[in-house]
């Protein structure tokens, strides 16, 4: 059978961006485009329908381009093509802020776009000749500026084949590369013994991704979810099921983990090119981040070399780690971030956080931008943390007092600006005075029209401020302006409309949303599938139903590898973090719990409580409990990267005396930290963990009653009971880990907490602060006698 010649696709938007670009990083030009992005669409077919019946709109086109070894497609969708008896003229729609005056000629990727259409349609229309028509439209006052231009076909073809000719070393490339990684796929096999249930698991991976559905997994840790995921989505790239697997997670030990994992593979031979993308912070060269060609060296020309800086790094070289991706871009004179955003368009695998794919002000355009799709693959880790976070990329706000704050800056040298901040600020005070404390609205399009005609003011005062210092705070509030408006554009039954007082004052109009699954839905669409997995994925339909829009994904429940005569779960029911129980008294009873488990067994524990009060006053009690003192180290909030690893060093050392760390649940300490072995024996957990009551959760809770679900379980106990698992989590890491979880207060044991813990938590005990030290001691002594005697601890206590 003849096999079907290889095709390599490009966009012409893609190729001439790409192609064509060059210059300086500049961040001093004002976003004017991305501004653009959010209403040029809807002016792209207003000004499309009063064309008239000459005009054709939306027309997609295609060319192939036969190359040796592979033919090069290049597509795209023409605004628009005018056919008369006058000829045929191309139409390229650009939705601009700025002053239509200040645009003398056509922006020359703009241009090359439609020089592109021209050459597709003219080759297919057999034409002697085409012409070319920019449209430029000012969003706000609809005005359009038209440039036009007419060009011989031999001479569109002679530039068109110069460019295309350009890609084609990429696209060689790319096929070429394309062979050698998957047939280097077939070689691999799962690189362990599968554990228990990891087989299943990579099964479902699987299959998930040849059906391009979703997956939810709920992996205890322990199970190897990492390799699980990471092997079957890896083979099925070598079989042509996807083409790039995006590892997409919230914290930096995790993409630590997942890149170990691919590093695994590749002692294989396996040929995979994989990424991790960093900060542009945490990899700029210069001292501080300012991003032109003033300010930092790298910026200057950056665009004449990165092209060749990338094709040499990717021709020379498997390994993308940082350091190399750094000394390349000083090799080459270029930004290490910007480089490795190009480079990101060729590796087969990115590991990198949530708002790389997610996040509409941090998204990666290339892949998730407006008519960007591809065959990717998503394995969201720890995605548990994704609900929140979502909630927050797809919320805004604005505060009455930073629209006066703006005003007050600019109101002697901008007066037009000021007199537009004004009449926001007007809007609102009317707001204000009409809420009390806090009121839900129905809608606020009237403020939404106000803000688009200050978003034009403020383009126009950015294009011409020189003071750098004022320019940079009017542009932070810039940012937030742009934000609310294009989150105001995606209101739905999914979001809440309120305005509030806050607790220092201040007047603000919030858009929050509330189920973050829709516009998820936006992003993971332009994949093939998507792995949602944790260790604490629990409830599933709760995740299932803040995650994903989807009726008819999976979900699996992997087996504990471990077994539980190794772990001892105690519940503590004379003990309560309830605040009407909370007192001296109280503080006390959980200091005596730690101390007399702490003394019970040697050795590191972690205590972890509900807030940083709660913790503080636990703490003072255990340090004034009379008798023998057991070292303490206690989490300080917003510890740096150092003060973080000199607190777990403290967990490296197994002296006699043992240790307690005092930690706060949902923090730094309590997810994503390796303790194993004797390095952590126990975990107690002060409560289940409920968030505060705040005017947040009660709008949540409601809005959930309203659905006809448990507003309480959805804005509260679910979210609680997650930390408590999480917490829960650091103490059996490996399955020669042993130690004891202890969940103190008595409402672990209603059934409404109950019903959220795992399967492998069935065999909890009940304990009281006078049995406590006992049932830990014989659980210790019973680990003991198994290992000296080989015998099962549970046939010697029936005999």
């Amino acid at each position: 059978m003849e096999v079907a010649e290889e095709q390599v696709h490009i966009s012409v938007r893609n190729l001439v961006e790409f192609i064509l670009r060059s210059g300086d990083i500049d961040n001093r030009v004002a976003g004017t485009d991305k501004d653009a992005m959010l209403l040029g669409g809807k002016m792209h077919r207003k000004i499309q329908r009063r064309m008239g019946a000459d005009y054709h709109a939306e027309v997609p086109l295609k060319i192939e381009i036969p190359c040796n070894g592979f033919t090069l497609v290049i597509d795209g969708r023409a605004d628009g093509i005018i056919e008369n008896a006058s000829g045929i003229v191309i139409d390229e729609i650009k939705g601009v802020m700025r002053d239509l005056e200040q645009i003398e000629e056509p922006v020359s990727v703009h241009l090359a776009q439609a020089k592109c259409y021209a050459y597709i349609y003219a080759t297919q229309k057999n034409l002697d000749e085409i012409g070319v028509q920019m449209t430029y439209c000012n969003l706000e006052t609809e005005d359009i500026r038209r440039f036009q231009s007419v060009y011989a076909y031999e001479d569109l073809k002679r530039w068109f084949l110069d460019v295309a000719g350009q890609y084609e070393k990429w696209a060689r490339y790319q096929v070429r590369w394309k062979q050698k990684r998957n047939t280097s796929i077939k070689g691999i096999e799962f690189p362990f013994a599968y554990r228990e249930g990891q087989k299943n698991l990579a099964a479902s991976v699987y299959r998930t991704i040849a059906r391009k559905k979703k997956l939810f997994i709920q992996a205890p840790t322990g199970v190897g979810k990492t390799m699980a995921t990471v092997f079957p989505a890896v083979k099925a790239v070598g079989e042509g099921l996807g083409e790039k697997i995006f590892y997409l997670t919230a914290k930096t030990i995790t993409r630590t983990v997942a890149w170990q994992a691919f590093d695994t593979l590749k002692e294989q031979a396996l040929r995979m090119k994989v990424l991790v993308l960093t900060a542009k912070e945490k990899t700029c060269f210069c001292e501080e981040t300012v991003c032109n060609p003033d300010a930092c060296p790298y910026a200057k020309g950056h665009f004449d070399r990165v092209n060749d800086a990338v094709y040499e790094l990717l021709t020379t070289s498997d390994e993308m780690s940082r350091e190399i991706l750094e000394e390349q871009a000083k090799k080459w004179n270029v930004c290490p971030y910007e480089m490795s955003l190009d480079v990101s368009n060729w590796v087969d695998a990115i590991i990198c956080d949530y708002n790389y794919a997610f996040d509409p002000n941090a998204y990666l355009r290339r892949f998730f931008g407006e008519g960007n799709s591809g065959e990717y693959l998503f394995l969201i880790d720890e995605a548990h943390n994704l609900v929140e976070r979502a909630r927050t990329m797809y919320s805004a706000d604005l505060y009455k007092e930073d629209v006066l704050a703006v005003k007050k800056k600019v109101k002697n040298t901008a007066p037009k600006l000021a007199k537009k901040l004004e009449e926001c600020n007007k809007q609102f005070l009317a707001l204000k005075r009409e809420c009390e404390d806090c009121q839900i609205l129905n809608s606020v399009s009237h403020v939404y029209l106000k803000l688009l005609n200050l978003v034009t003011e403020m383009d126009h005062f950015l294009e011409d401020c020189k003071d750098e210092t004022l320019k940079e705070e009017v542009l932070e509030f810039y940012f937030k302006v742009r934000m609310f408006l294009y989150i105001h554009d995606r209101l739905d039954e999914n979001y809440l409309i309120y305005s509030e007082i806050t607790d220092d004052g201040r007047f603000r109009i919030h858009l929050f949303c509330v189920n973050p699954a829709a516009n998820l839905k936006e992003y993971l669409d332009k994949g093939n599938s998507t792995i949602f997995f944790s260790a604490t994925l629990l409830p599933i339909q709760y995740y299932k139903k803040l995650l994903s829009t989807g009726k008819e994904d999976y979900a699996v429940y992997a087996e504990s590898p471990f077994d539980t005569k190794n772990r001892l779960l105690l519940i503590g029911n004379d003990v309560s973090t309830k605040y009407t129980k909370r007192g001296e008294d109280m503080y006390e009873r959980y200091a005596r719990y730690i101390r007399q488990t702490a003394l019970a067994k040697r050795g590191n524990y972690i205590a972890f409580f509900p807030s940083y009060r709660f913790m503080e006053n636990v703490c003072d009690a255990f340090m004034k409990l009379p008798g023998e003192q057991i070292p303490a180290v206690m989490q300080a909030p917003y510890m740096s990267e150092e003060e973080r690893e000199i607190f777990l060093e403290n967990f490296e050392e197994n002296t006699e005396e043992g240790l307690v760390g005092f930690c706060v649940m949902g923090g730094i300490f309590s997810e994503g930290i390796d303790l194993t072995a004797d390095r952590l024996i126990g975990v107690l957990i002060a409560g289940p963990g409920i968030p505060q009551v705040c005017r947040e959760r009660e709008l949540l809770r409601a809005y959930f009653d309203g659905q006809g679900i448990s507003g309480y379980d959805y804005a509260y106990l679910y979210p609680g009971m997650n930390k408590v698992l999480q917490s829960a989590g650091r103490v059996i890491r490996t399955e020669e880990d042993e130690g004891l979880i202890l969940l103190l207060d008595d409402r672990f044991l209603d059934y409404r907490y109950r019903k959220v813990f795992p399967r492998e938590w069935k065999d909890f005990q009940i304990c009281n602060l006078n049995s406590a030290a006992e049932n830990v001691k014989n659980f210790w002594s019973a680990r003991e006698a198994s290992k000296t005697s080989g015998i099962n601890p549970e046939i010697m206590r029936e005999s």
